[in-house]
């Protein structure tokens, strides 16, 4: 991702600029603060994940000795998946017992890091995607830990070796326990956070574990599809809806998709399946559609 020019203090005062300029173009919006002493350009659009990265970028090269980029912001580096996590605050680690803070836009935590769990992006000192995925399944909320975790696993496969050793190394910290079962829970194999909070759904819904990203092909071998949940017992396939496919501006496509789709749904249905969509907003009152998953099997004559 391309980060937006900073514009700092010290340069634009080095440059002739003075005190009360900056402030009148921080009043009439031509400058944004990011951080102290840190702007943009007034007419840069950044949305709060940006306007994190790009406070991130301004650490390299200041941090402490010991100060490693940590939890949220670390996931930020790595890439993972994040949703409705709070960004307003810059997450760093210092090796040390004790000491920590959080304050309005930072937050220091304070535990040992071995130097197996640090590596570098950038440049800058960031906790390993190990430790960084067990530092959020500690003090993240399920769903956000769930939505990050299948993400990194997706992006970064092997780290599903390296869990194991991080958990264990964080034994004595505060949730880890839960931090072990959300962890246990994580499937690269969900391929967008609204496949994940589905499976999640589908898990705390008491329903079966279904399988992710299963081909169907005929009795031939041609493939017909690969749907994102299939329970083969029952005879149903369960799609997560959550992409914006019909929001095309370009005239004719989203009739030609809702075609597609069809054709696809037919196809699926000629094998002896069932098949049940949900949307983003289903996925936060899932009693309907497991309703609809339950309904569906009966269609199937398959016993859930």
């Amino acid at each position: 991702m391309t980060e937006p020019p900073l514009r700092l203090r010290s340069d634009l005062l080095a440059s002739g600029t003075t005190a009360d300029e900056i402030r009148h173009a921080l009043r009439s919006g031509s400058l944004k603060r990011i951080a102290r002493g840190v702007y943009v350009d007034g007419t840069t659009d950044l949305d709060p994940l940006a306007q994190h990265r790009a406070r991130l970028s301004t650490l390299r090269g200041t941090l402490s000795d010991g100060e490693t980029i940590s939890h949220i912001s670390a996931a930020i580096l790595h890439g993972f998946d994040l949703w409705d996590v709070d960004l307003t605050r810059i997450h760093v680690t210092r090796d040390r017992a004790s000491g920590g803070s959080r304050r309005d836009t930072r937050h220091t935590h304070t535990t040992p890091l071995r130097p197996d769990e640090i590596c570098r992006v950038d440049g800058a000192p960031v906790t390993s995607i190990a430790r960084t995925v067990v530092d959020l399944a500690r003090t993240l909320p399920v769903d956000q830990t769930v939505i990050a975790g299948d993400s990194a696993l997706r992006m970064y496969p092997d780290t599903a070796l390296s869990l194991p050793d991080a958990l264990a190394a964080g034994r004595a910290r505060q949730g880890i326990a839960k931090a072990r079962r959300t962890v246990e829970f994580l499937d690269g194999r969900s391929e967008s956070p609204g496949e994940s909070l589905s499976r999640l759904r589908i898990h705390t819904a008491g329903l079966p574990a279904p399988a992710l990203q299963h081909e169907l092909r005929t009795d031939s071998g041609v493939f017909v599809a690969r749907p994102d949940f299939f329970w083969k017992d029952r005879g149903v396939i369960g799609e997560f809806d959550g992409r914006g496919k019909y929001g095309s501006d370009e005239p004719g496509s989203t009739a030609e998709i809702v075609h597609r789709e069809k054709l696809r749904e037919d196809a699926i249905r000629s094998l002896g399946f069932e098949v049940v969509r949900w949307t983003w907003r289903e996925v936060f009152e899932f009693g309907p559609v497991r309703a609809r998953l339950v309904d569906a099997a009966g269609r199937a004559r398959r016993r859930w």
